[in-house]
């Protein structure tokens, strides 16, 4: 058992700090209070090579292992939830889905560009009726000689103006509920495909977030992620990578609340003492510690377990349960620190809790989490093998793969 960061690693942490430290922590106050996603962004992320930075050489990505991106979207998010979020759609939900179910063909016309930083890839599965119960979707694709047709529409899609591809779950035969579901990797530009920005969101105001609908959008089967009817099983193995993600940004997120904290500690007096000498205060900080230390050992274990190429959605469910769980404790505990500038924008600590609620809601509610634990426990859940892995880390190298 291993804590130590490699080099590389620790270059990378120091790389995305920096990036962020410059480019994202001196502007996102007016982007989050405008509303405005910077697309900037994502190309110096691209030109940094963190599109891609778990994804293989042989792809277009940087080849570095899966705790790599862990690293990233731990510092993204210490700058802001939604640049951390785009990451984790574009790699995690996506990326990663194709790395791992797509065909040889899918992976050098989808995969390599994305890796890249060329394209922008998302991921389409919530519906306005359909949450946390998938099998609600309304979404169909129907067979149409060498096509599918597909209508429908989904809702709370990161990078809905933003992405160039969408990872999108429909049923082919709605009979067989979850095993009728199928996977589509649907282009922007497909004829009846559009996309509308959700304005007004509580937290994650610098993110693009909306609706995409399919009007009659015609998908050619080579487009068919994996077989039809595994729909299910490919949006339940992208969402441990999701999930993954969205932990490891938590950890940033708790990582901001606790160094605004101990700043304003030492900067504010009381009773004629910093206030980091009041116990009560101190205990807020030591819990924010606490809940950090805590939710990186259950993130980074679930980069090893992917990377030894081991099935992880028991411990993938846990660090992101528990890691959003402390990362909105840790904000609320900001601002209640910060006093009354804390519920005020004067401080960043008020865009951190309200960005801290999301987390706690998608790809999985706490409720969902805490009854996926429950279920482990007791013996009512086990998970089974699936198909097709994630490859494992150090990636193995094809000869026959030539990057294009």
């Amino acid at each position: 058992m291993n804590f130590d960061f490699s080099e590389e690693q620790i270059m990378l942490r120091e790389t995305v700090r920096s990036f962020v430290d410059k480019e994202i922590i001196p502007f996102i106050g007016e982007w989050d209070s405008k509303g405005i996603f910077e697309p900037s962004i994502m190309k110096r992320l691209a030109e940094l090579g963190l599109m891609g930075v778990c994804i293989p050489e042989a792809y277009g990505g940087s080849g570095m292992d899966y705790n790599a991106l862990a690293i990233v979207c731990e510092e993204l998010e210490r700058g802001d939830t939604a640049y951390r979020t785009a990451v984790s759609v574009h790699t995690g939900l996506n990326s990663l889905t194709l790395l791992q179910w797509g065909t040889e063909e899918q992976k050098q016309k989808y995969l390599t560009p994305q890796a890249k930083g060329i394209k922008v890839g998302a991921f389409g599965l919530t519906e306005p009726g359909a949450g946390s119960d998938v099998a609600a979707l309304n979404t169909t694709a129907v067979k149409d000689g060498d096509d599918y047709i597909l209508n429908g529409q989904k809702t709370w899609i990161s990078l809905c103006d933003v992405a160039d591809h969408f990872l999108v779950f429909a049923y082919t035969d709605k009979s067989k509920k979850h095993h009728g579901i199928s996977a589509f990797i649907v282009e922007r530009t497909m004829p009846g495909f559009s996309s509308k920005a959700i304005k007004n969101k509580h937290g994650i105001r610098a993110g693009n977030t909306g609706e995409i609908f399919f009007d009659q959008v015609r998908v050619p089967k080579e487009n068919l992620l994996g077989q039809e009817g595994e729909g299910f099983k490919i949006a339940m193995s992208a969402l441990d990578n999701g999930r993954f993600t969205v932990a490891a940004g938590a950890c940033g997120l708790i990582m901001a609340s606790l160094e605004e904290s101990v700043k304003y500690c030492h900067e504010r007096k009381t009773f004629g003492k910093e206030i980091g000498r009041h116990q009560l205060v101190q205990q807020m900080i030591a819990k924010m510690e606490a809940g950090l230390q805590m939710s990186r050992l259950l993130v980074y274990r679930v980069g090893e377990l992917k990377n030894k190429g081991v099935r992880n959605t028991r411990e993938t469910s846990l660090a992101k349960w528990q890691a959003c769980d402390f990362a909105n404790k840790a904000a609320d505990d900001a601002v209640q620190i910060h006093g009354a500038y804390g519920y005020s924008d004067e401080y960043p600590v008020a865009r951190f809790l309200r960005n801290s609620k999301a987390p706690v809601i998608y790809e999985g509610t706490r409720e969902i989490h805490t009854i996926m634990q429950a279920e482990y426990v007791l013996g009512y859940r086990q998970d089974k093998p699936l198909s097709k892995m994630l490859p494992s880390w150090p990636f193995a190298v094809d000869n026959n793969l030539v990057e294009k």
